[in-house]
Formats: structure tokens, C-alpha cells, sequence
């Protein structure tokens, strides 16, 4: 039975649901692989992929995901064993996805353009017996697999998924061809002992029926982005899985008119992207233009040519197609839906979107990989309040807990920590029962996240709370004294974080700021903290500050790793 959403007299967000839209979402008893099987019934002949211009209509891709799926089985993948995904977006990843779970394994999603040591560690830790590489990632993997359980690497490249005429251009021997090559088919390195993509995908169903997992079975296992530590495995199920894509899917239902096409720009190795791009994109029987690098030419022109109506990714990404021409982005305008997420977004992107889009369609949003990930968004209307993180999705209940005390809630416009409980909500941290008990209270998730929540249910982001600094007992948020450092015409890019007072005052942290300049432009550590001096009270200025010619460091999706910072600066 489906669970209960929150009630009204605890929940006044519910006044700014859409009109039409559910307060609650009933999540089938079924598998994930559902939403396929569902699909591809209703929808044969409907494209479901677009990779470069090549389509995959639903049915083809079923039976795509059926043969792939049949391979793995012949291999000997079992159900509960793991398969790693080391794939941008594409059509092999959408099909190995789904053929991983038709059988009853677990994918693995990981990035392909981490290093040998995430690598490593992501192979290792899960456990994986089988992975499926694109080949410009096989040189990093190829010197960790000693370090795992891995039995087989099923090796692919993206020019399998191009269009025939693209593949036949590869093969001529003209400059651009050679570059277009190396771009999507580098070839398998030397000494690489790999099954090819082909020889696993062209096998006929067949030996039994494939077990699909159980709605309480594991589905995924993914990995934090190691903002806060080293990467934790985040066991998802089928049911965590499906219930956020039905959530998600109620949410953008009012938009709808026609059919709804989108731009898959967030990577299908990280939660976001995977619930949006495989969840809610097939249950709705959208169209989903896979993009396999978040390129801004190569993005507007995929919008010039597909007319999508869905945009769903991160503020770098807004703000970059805000600084191409005009001329480019009236490509935008098809644009009735957009969501970002994982960074702060600006409310005045916000504004300048809607400026170029020609209508209120960008709103910000909040997840966590244990949430599957999606908990708030913004209304997709006027109700938006841009700098706020929206209101819990149908089904989600939310809490701000005080930090004192987390079985009481902090009062209205009190900051405190953010809980959340629904159906979305992770089965735990993989081999870790330790972390599970510290973030699973009472059915509660504590996500680590310290917030505000208006009166009314809307939510504001102020910090992580493992980021949060303690000087002489006052709580100071990084956040507010990084914006200020970036207010300075000077300042590219600004992270700050506690680190024990060097003076041992007894104030226990100092505030420790770590800047890059922008290009062309220079300024002494002192007028960086005049300025801050005039805009933050005494106990806020940075101590300590470091120059940086370099970016910051950031994860996958763009998030700051502020424990990458946590060193003594450089002298």
C-alpha cells in the first residue's frame, strides 16, 4: 500500500501545489524496470532517445535493454551482484541501466572521467563483478582492476551509438574526421583484455525469465560526491527509485500540453540526473536528447534542432548559455521547464532566464543522493520565490529540527537542520550500519544540511553543517562570507572554512578564506579584508587568506569539496 503524504494542517506548503496537481503519489508495488516495460506498451513507435541525431523509438529500446540484459546473464552476472557503469550519456548507458536491473543486479553508476583513485575505490568498495567502460576510460581503469572483483569489462565508445552516415564520415581520412575519431572512438588501449560492447548486446532473450528486483530489492548503489569525506555508497531501491520518479513527474504533469522533450545535460552518474533522464523522462514517455558533455554549443544547438521544453541542471550551466549571443539563445524558447540544482542559484539568473526564455520557467530545487535524490522544488509558475529551494515535493514531508535538540522543530525563520521523510528516502550506506544509524532517526532523514523554512513551507539553504564555523561558540555560516568575497569585482570564485585559531586565543576556529582572482585583475590582502570588514561583523572577517591561481576544487556536478581546503594554507 502506498504511504501517506503529509497533512494539510502540518504541511502549509500544500497552498502552493499546482493547481491540478496531487498533494500525494501513490507508488506502484513494482520494479523500475516498470517504467520501461510501461512505456515501451504505451509508446512503441514514440522516440525515447536522441543521441546525435540517431533515434531509439521505445520499443526498439526494450528490446535493446531485453538482449543486453540476456548477455549479462550468459556472463554470469546474478541477481544482487553489482555491475559498474563507467559511461557518460548515452544510449549503452540507458540499455545497460535497465538490462542490470531486468536481471535483478545493482548498477553501479560512476563517473568516467574520475581519476585511477576514485576509481578504485568506487570499483572496489562496491564490489562489482562486471563493468561497462566507454573506451576513452580504460587507460584509468585498466591499472586498478587488480584491486577489485571484477571478472569482466565490457568495453563501448560512443561512435557505436552514432547515426550510420556520422560513422561512415569517421572513416575518412580528413583532419576533421581524425579529430571527430578521437572525440568518439579512441580506440581500446593495448594490453586491455575487453569484451566488446556488441558481443554482450547482440544476444537473443532467452534461458528463463530475468528476475527483475523486488520493490524493496536494491537497485542502485551510488556514491556520494565526497563533499564532505570520501564517497559513501548510497543504497537505493526499486521502490526509493520509482517513488521519486512519480514525484518528480506529478510536479512537471500541470506544465503539460504535448509531449515534453529533454535535454539530458546532467550526467546519468549522479543521482540527479539518473531520477530526471531514466525515471521521469520514461514514465512521462518523453523524448530525451542525451547530451554527453554539458557543452554550451553543443547544447543550443541540440536545442535549435529538438525543441525541448525540459532543461533540468546546474547554475554553471544556466549562467554559461546566459553569456553566449542573443541570436543563440532564442533556440531557448521552446523552454517551459527548468530546475537547478546541486549549487545556490542566483536569483538574478533567474531573472535574466526568464528575460531570454520569454516566460517564468527556471526555479531552483534541493536533493541529496539519499533522497533519491529530488525533496524540494520551487512551484514551475509565478509562486517561485527565486533564493528559496521551493517546497517538499508530493509525498515529502519536511522538517527543520533544532540543532540543540532534533526531536523538536526549530521555530519558523529559525535556522536549524533539515529533515525529511517519504518514500524516497535511502535503505542505508553500503557495509556501513554505523553511518546508516547516525542519518536514519525515527524514519527521519538528517540530512546534514542547515536550513530555514518560511511560515508558509518555503525553504532557504544556508550551509552544511559539518561546515559550519564555531568561533568563541558563535555559529558562522561560510556561505554568507563567501558571497561577500565574490561581491568584490576582483574576486572569481571564493570558498571559506574553520580551522583551529593559530593564536590560540581560545576562540577555538578562525574563518579561513581561499580566493581566485578573475583574469586581468589583482588586489592585496588587505582591501579583501576591508571589504569584508565593512559588510560583516568582526568575529565573520577572515583571519587567514589564501591566493589561488587555480579553480577551486569541486565535484562532479560542480560542488565545492571544502575538506579538500581543510589544510593549513600555504605560506
Amino acid at each position: 500500500m502506498p504511504e501517506s503524504g503529509p497533512r494539510a494542517e502540518n504541511a502549509p506548503w500544500l497552498t502552493y501545489y499546482p493547481a491540478g496537481g496531487p498533494h500525494d503519489v501513490p507508488v506502484p508495488d513494482a520494479p523500475l524496470t516498470a517504467l520501461l516495460d510501461d512505456a515501451a506498451e504505451a509508446f512503441d513507435r514514440r522516440t525515447a532517445l536522441v543521441f546525435f541525431g540517431r533515434r531509439t523509438r521505445y520499443g526498439a529500446l526494450r528490446r535493446a535493454v531485453d538482449r543486453f540484459a540476456a548477455g549479462l546473464r550468459d556472463l554470469g552476472v546474478s541477481p544482487g551482484d553489482r555491475v559498474a557503469l563507467v559511461l557518460p550519456n548515452c544510449p549503452q548507458f540507458v540499455v545497460a541501466f535497465y538490462a542490470v536491473l531486468r536481471i535483478g543486479a545493482v548498477a553501479v553508476p560512476v563517473g568516467p572521467r574520475l581519476g585511477e583513485r576514485e576509481l578504485r575505490h568506487l570499483l572496489a568498495d562496491s564490489g562489482a563483478v562486471a563493468a561497462v567502460v566507454v573506451e576513452n576510460a580504460l587507460p584509468r581503469v585498466r591499472p586498478v582492476l587488480r584491486h577489485t572483483a571484477l571478472k569482466h569489462v565490457i568495453s563501448t565508445s560512443l561512435a557505436e551509438a552514432l547515426p550510420l552516415p556520422t560513422r561512415l564520415a569517421l572513416r575518412l581520412p580528413l583532419a576533421r574526421s581524425r579529430a571527430a575519431r578521437k572525440r568518439f572512438s579512441p580506440g581500446v588501449p593495448r594490453g586491455t583484455d575487453t569484451i566488446p560492447w556488441h558481443e554482450v548486446a547482440r544476444h537473443a532473450p532467452g534461458g528463463g525469465e530475468p528476475a527483475p528486483g523486488a520493490p524493496g530489492d536494491l537497485a542502485v548503489l551510488q556514491y556520494t560526491g565526497g563533499t564532505t569525506g570520501p564517497p559513501k555508497g548510497v543504497m537505493l531501491t526499486h521502490r526509493n527509485l520509482l517513488a521519486n520518479a512519480h514525484q518528480v513527474e506529478a510536479w512537471h504533469a500541470p506544465l503539460r500540453g504535448r509531449r515534453e522533450t529533454l535535454l539530458a545535460v546532467l550526467p546519468f552518474t549522479h543521482a540527479y540526473g539518473l531520477t530526471l533522464g531514466l525515471g521521469a523522462a520514461i514514465l512521462g514517455g518523453a523524448r530525451t536528447v542525451l547530451v554527453p558533455t554539458p557543452d554550451t554549443g553543443g547544447l543550443l544547438r541540440a536545442a535549435r534542432r529538438w525543441k525541448p521544453t525540459l532543461l533540468h541542471a546546474t547554475p554553471p550551466v544556466f549562467e554559461d548559455l546566459l553569456a553566449r549571443p542573443p541570436r543563440e539563445l532564442e533556440a531557448l524558447r521552446t523552454l517551459r521547464g527548468c530546475v537547478s540544482g546541486a549549487l545556490r542559484l542566483s536569483p538574478e539568473t533567474v531573472t535574466r532566464f526568464g528575460e531570454v526564455v520569454g516566460r517564468t520557467c527556471l526555479v531552483e530545487g534541493y536533493g541529496l543522493t539519499e533522497a533519491a535524490p529530488v525533496v524540494l522544488v520551487n512551484p514551475l509558475n509565478a509562486n517561485a520565490r527565486p533564493g528559496t529551494v521551493g517546497i517538499p515535493l508530493p509525498g515529502t514531508e519536511v522538517r527543520v529540527a533544532r540543532e540543540d535538540d532534533p526531536a523538536a522543530d526549530a521555530a519558523p525563520g529559525e535556522a536549524g537542520e533539515l529533515l525529511v521523510r517519504g518514500p524516497q528516502v535511502f535503505a542505508g550506506y553500503w557495509n556501513d550500519p554505523a553511518a546508516t544509524a547516525a542519518r536514519l532517526r525515527d524514519g527521519w532523514l538528517m540530512t546534514g544540511d542547515i536550513a530555514v523554512m518560511s511560515p508558509d513551507g518555503f525553504v532557504t539553504l544556508i550551509d552544511r553543517r559539518v561546515d559550519v564555523i564555531d568561533v568563541a561558540g558563535t555559529p558562522v555560516f561560510p556561505s554568507e562570507i563567501e558571497r561577500v568575497l565574490c561581491e568584490h569585482p576582483a574576486v572569481r570564485e571564493a570558498a571559506v572554512i574553520g580551522v583551529p585559531d593559530p593564536a590560540k586565543r581560545g576562540l577555538g576556529q578562525v574563518v579561513r578564506a581561499v580566493v581566485v582572482m578573475r583574469g586581468g585583475h589583482a588586489v592585496s590582502r588587505g582591501a579583501l579584508m576591508e571589504h569584508c570588514a565593512a559588510r560583516l561583523p568582526p568575529y565573520k572577517v577572515p583571519t587567514l587568506m589564501e591566493f589561488r591561481g587555480a579553480s577551486l576544487p569541486r565535484g562532479e556536478v560542480g560542488k565545492m569539496l571544502r575538506r579538500e581546503l581543510r589544510e593549513p594554507p600555504t605560506r
